[in-house]
């Protein structure tokens, strides 16, 4: 069934250009059902609740198979890729203003890579899978126009930097474990004996997972890419790119969580990023920047209580990733409204605009920001709470506890502040607002900036979003209706998994009593929040992670430039030769001195034609290093290549030599082709 499903997925990709064609924008109407298909039919594989496998053969010289496993956690992660790709592909249909082919063909890949990233059981089509995202990711973001190049090659950099650490990991996973598949990786008992090896399996996967979930130091990456039209960034933030690197440390939490290593990095660059993110939002005036850096806070969250370690907190986690996207993808998708029907997302300049005619995305916008808050009866609460009290029951020494405790308040608090900045800002002016803002324009001798009336955006806009807003309702007054699909997915991914409890309710403790500190200084940041955004703007990073990674980039190319494209950019054979050369005089010379224990040399192996034919291929290449003239030195080339075909063919090699022969013939025919688009001559 899980082939059906990719396959499925596949023809959809496929198909996504012909139906743009035709159809145009509501061709999303028509993508979205083969993904709600895809959804049912997973959901209906694994309905008992036992883990469904599948392979086929691919490449068994190297055992990669392209196998397929699909657990709790693999569902959960799988059912947000595809019904929120679903239902961002049903929101472009009215977003979207043009007819836009390769929207749609990005879209329908990334949900087809990610539903492999998070099914497959073998290695190699992880990786490769993995790296699908990341060039998906690229196109979306460069597909915004000019303005999105830059940003998508500066995504691109980060995130393959990250591939690359996933690449070291998965080989040196597949060797030292002899296998390729992902199970049996982690069920390996070889790693209890390899402690150090293990430690590095974890600092490799860490660094890949927080390239690609925007983790500190890599956490520039994401509120650059909101140059990304609404919709992809949406599915970027909720289901789709980031998600991808919470979904790694999850899947590899059951052999790495008791690795110290694994649980420091985790733990301090989640915190260090859920801080940076939640002060970073309290600033921004642009409503689409403060959701990036939200975001990458509630990212920073997910990766800390990964780092606990605890069966609790995996469970949060689990719990958190779920809110997160549902919230998420609301409020992206509410932006993307309100810049659709008003033009413009800034917070200062939608204090001048009445959105009172807009209840239903006012009420969306609600909802969504106030369950990011943490606010009671919506999801948000429920998996915030998850949080603190994994982070109390960690089981670390006091005073770490205390310091863990204390940062997923801290960020809860500032999250309560920016989720209501948002909300406030989004919601758009009031009487109140409208005149303070005339005051201050009187006061200043401006005269007071026109209100602009918005009327409600069609049905058609906010239905989805609207389904997410209400999902996150009914999921917070009864939250036990993810206790099955939770359970399931902890099983999958801690030692020892039991059924959660989840409810609004838990009695008087110290989460709860945490909870009210949260809420009661978060309303006092609220109260503030002009102020605060001022004293944040005012004390900025001295460090901005966007330059440096410009600043890298444009390094790497300055370098290449003047080191490998100045010396290589000319037409002279000699100055391209004498680095190769000087390479082989140098290999020999030290192979002379550091060769040992070599195998005896026959010398009745060697005949006098073998010498003939060395002369003859020595005279071609030094009468090639000698030429001026092209014509000469493809003729002088050819002379080498067919004395290499008569040694094949002396030496009894037939087919080798027919097949030299006809690579010989064919590239004296090309280089001939290309000659009078050439000078005659080589620049001495």
């Amino acid at each position: 069934m899980l082939f059906y499903v990719l396959a499925l997925l596949g023809l959809t990709v496929a198909a996504a250009p012909l139906a743009s064609r035709l159809l145009g924008r509501d061709a999303g109407w028509l993508l979205s059902l083969p993904l709600l298909a895809s959804a049912g039919m997973a959901a209906s594989t694994y309905s008992t609740g036992e883990v469904h496998t599948e392979s086929v053969r691919w490449m068994p010289t190297i055992d990669v198979n392209f196998s397929l496993r699909l657990d709790g956690l693999s569902l959960v992660f799988l059912m947000l890729v595809l019904v929120i790709g679903a239902g961002v592909l049903a929101y472009s249909t009215r977003y979207l203003h043009h007819k836009d082919t390769a929207f749609y063909f990005y879209i329908c890949g990334f949900a087809a890579s990610m539903a492999v990233v998070v099914t497959t059981d073998n290695l190699m089509v992880f990786y490769l899978a993995w790296e699908l995202t990341t060039l998906c990711s690229y196109f979306l973001i460069a597909n915004s126009g000019e303005k999105g190049h830059q940003p998508a090659i500066r995504t691109l950099l980060v995130t393959v930097l990250g591939g690359l650490f996933l690449l070291g990991a998965t080989v040196i996973m597949a060797i030292n474990a002899g296998t390729m598949s992902i199970s049996e990786v982690i069920a390996s008992p070889m790693w209890a004996e390899n402690p150090a090896l293990l430690a590095t399996v974890a600092f490799l996967i860490a660094i890949a997972a927080f390239t690609k979930s925007a983790q500190f130091p890599f956490q520039a990456w994401l509120p650059d890419s909101m140059v990304a039209i609404a919709p992809v960034s949406a599915y970027l933030h909720a289901a789709a790119m980031v998600k991808a690197g919470i979904y790694l440390i999850l899947r590899y939490s059951p052999l790495l969580h008791d690795v110290q290593l694994w649980n420091v990095m985790l733990v301090v660059c989640g915190g260090i990023t859920a801080l940076f993110g939640a002060l970073t939002a309290i600033k921004c005036d642009d409503l689409k920047e403060l959701l990036a850096y939200s975001t990458m806070s509630q990212l920073g969250l997910l990766v800390l209580t990964v780092g606990i370690g605890t069966d609790a907190a995996i469970t949060a986690a689990i719990v958190h990733t779920i809110a997160h996207a549902c919230f998420k993808a609301a409020l992206f998708m509410s932006v993307g409204i309100i810049e659709h029907e008003t033009g413009t997302r800034s917070y200062q300049k939608l204090r001048h605009t009445r959105m009172v005619k807009m209840p239903i995305t006012t009420g969306i916008i609600t909802i969504a920001g106030a369950s990011m808050a943490g606010i009671p009866l919506l999801l948000g609460f429920v998996s915030k709470e998850g949080l603190i009290t994994a982070s109390l029951d960690s089981g670390l020494a006091e005073p770490f506890k205390i310091l863990v405790t204390a940062v997923i308040v801290i960020t809860s608090m500032f999250t309560f502040a920016y989720s209501f900045r948002y909300i406030i800002g989004a919601r758009g002016a009031t009487k109140h607002s409208i005149a303070e803002a005339n005051y201050q324009a009187e006061e200043g001798g401006f005269e007071p900036e026109p209100v602009e009336t918005i009327t409600e955006a069609k049905p058609t806009v906010w239905f989805v979003p609207g389904i997410l807003a209400l999902v996150t309702v009914v999921l917070g007054i009864v939250p036990s209706l993810l206790n099955w699909a939770v359970g399931q997915a902890a099983i999958a991914t801690t030692t020892d998994a039991h059924e959660p409890h989840l409810s609004i309710w838990h009695g008087f403790n110290i989460p709860l009593a945490l909870t009210g500190i949260i809420i009661a200084f978060g309303i006092i940041l609220v109260n503030f929040n002009r102020e605060l955004a001022r004293a944040m703007t005012n004390f900025g990073a001295p460090i901005s992670g966007l330059s440096a990674v410009e600043k890298i980039r444009t390094g790497i190319i300055d370098f290449g430039a003047k080191y490998a494209t100045k010396p290589s950019g000319t037409t002279s054979m000699r100055r391209h030769l004498v680095v190769p050369l000087l390479m082989l005089i140098l290999i020999t010379f030290v192979g002379l001195f550091a060769l040992r224990d070599l195998p005896e040399v026959h010398r009745e192996t060697s005949t006098p034609t073998d010498w003939v034919f060395v002369l003859i291929i020595g005279i071609g290449v030094l009468a090639s290093v000698m030429a001026k003239s092209r014509l000469t030195v493809v003729v002088v080339v050819s002379i080498a290549g067919f004395g290499v075909t008569l040694w094949f063919y002396a030496l009894g090699a037939a087919d080798v030599a027919t097949t030299q022969l006809t690579v010989e013939i064919l590239t004296v025919c090309v280089l001939v082709l290309v000659l009078h688009r050439l000078p005659d001559h080589f620049t001495p």
